[in-house]
């Protein structure tokens, strides 16, 4: 009744399996429980997909082992290749780097070439400028009253400067920006060369320097051009004054005497360009133009007495004692009594003594027939056989011989005969730009 009864409120009972196994006369049994049925399902399992797992591994170990050695042959391989073409441009940039560095000092070495020959013109321009300005064509603070100046830079070795910038400048900007070849990234190896290399930056600096050297060389040329003209319109200038009066010019070629003693192997040229022939030409004109200036200078184009009156003109007058026409063989100036007389020009006394109606008179050869006088000097502090120059005092005014009050009587004589010398003094006025 209690088990009906239980039957009936908790449902019927599982059967439990019993496993039993017999041996002889022992007999044993065991209770089969879910879970172990479960965990030999599984035990089975396991040991079934390992039996499988391993079976295939013996029969596709073959095709696995020679998949991962040919997969592994590939990859040793695109590494040998991605070296071979880094070791590959790598040697190309080292070899662009020697040919920029070759190519470098190729154009250094021109440069300096360039640089020299510069330098050896500022030389040849120092002198001629020199000349340039003791003849009156530059100024004296070294401005050019003709456009002429020298450019070329001082050398102090072979890595000198070059016009304040050159080859420091150069370095600074070769070394200045990227690197000259930039490594591409490792996940290419296609050779990428670099957008601006030494050699670009170089290029186009000496490209650069060469352009500026060019035109200091071009301006140097026209300078000396101008300078070359200047000289010969002075020197034409000079010489048509000189011919008006009949002065014989000045031999300004090489005299026949000068090829003699002299001698030597025949040697070319140091160079054939037209800037050694321009500085020959200069040369030439300076030359021609310091001998008639010289000429000129040494001859009376200036006034003995500036901001002097002039009481009596050269020519015909009223003789003042004997009041009949008499020539005037000079100019009459205002003196003050004992102001100071100094010659025209330079040249050498040839009479120092009482003359006649020129009382005390100092005569002063200036070469090429030219002589000048100068009369009434109350004393004479000059004697015969002085050289004398422009700025040299020969005497003193005064009113000595026959003269009617405190002058000086100025004569320009040519060849003996004596000539107006306002003439000369009009011819100093043009020549005022040309000689001191």
């Amino acid at each position: 009744m209690n088990s009906g009864h239980q039957h009936r409120i908790f449902g019927r009972r599982a059967q439990e399996h019993i496993l039993i196994l017999a041996s002889g006369d022992k007999v044993r049994h065991m209770t089969v429980r879910p879970w172990m049925a479960a965990l030999a399902f599984c035990f089975v399992g396991v040991f079934s997909i390992g039996y499988l797992l391993a079976t295939s591994y013996l029969v596709l170990r073959d095709d696995l082992i020679g998949a991962t050695m040919a997969r592994q042959a590939r990859m040793q391989h695109d590494y040998e290749d991605r070296i071979a073409a880094l070791r590959a441009q790598v040697d190309r940039i080292t070899s662009r780097q020697l040919l920029d560095q070759q190519v470098v000092e190729d154009k250094v070495d021109k440069l300096m070439e360039q640089q020299m020959a510069l330098t050896s013109r500022h030389g040849k321009l120092d002198n001629l400028l020199d000349r340039a300005e003791s003849s009156g064509l530059t100024e004296k603070d070294g401005a050019p009253s003709s456009p002429v100046q020298s450019y070329a830079p001082d050398v102090k070795d072979k890595r000198a400067s070059l016009t304040g910038s050159g080859i420091e400048a150069i370095e600074k900007q070769l070394a200045s920006g990227a690197p000259a070849d930039a490594t591409p990234d490792n996940s290419t190896l296609a050779y990428v060369p670099a957008t601006d290399t030494v050699g670009d930056r170089a290029d186009r600096v000496f490209s650069k320097v060469t352009l500026s050297l060019k035109d200091v060389e071009q301006d140097q040329r026209s300078r000396v051009e101008q300078l070359t003209s200047d000289a010969g319109n002075a020197a034409n200038a000079i010489e048509t004054v000189l011919t008006r009066f009949k002065i014989p010019m000045p031999e300004t070629a090489a005299r026949k005497d000068d090829d003699d003693a002299v001698g030597g192997p025949y040697v070319e040229p140091e160079s054939n360009d037209g800037f050694n022939s321009s500085l020959a030409a200069l040369d030439g004109a300076l030359t021609r133009l310091e001998a008639v200036r010289s000429t000129a200078e040494s001859l009376p184009f200036r006034n003995p007495a500036i901001g002097k009156d002039v009481t009596s003109p050269f020519g015909n007058r009223r003789d003042p004692f004997l009041g009949r026409l008499a020539l005037h063989s000079g100019i009459d100036f205002r003196f003050s009594p004992g102001e100071r007389i100094r010659p025209t020009a330079p040249g050498k006394v040839i009479s120092a003594g009482w003359t006649g109606g020129y009382g005390n008179m100092v005569e002063i050869d200036h070469g090429n027939g030219i002589s000048t006088r100068y009369g009434h000097m109350s004393e004479i502090l000059v004697k015969v056989g002085d050289t004398v120059d422009r700025n040299d005092v020969i005497g003193l005014a005064g009113s000595t011989g026959r003269s009617t009050g405190t002058h000086l009587h100025y004569e320009v004589r040519q060849n003996g005969h004596a000539v107006d010398p306002v003439y000369f003094m009009n011819a100093g006025l043009k020549l005022a730009t040309y000689i001191k």
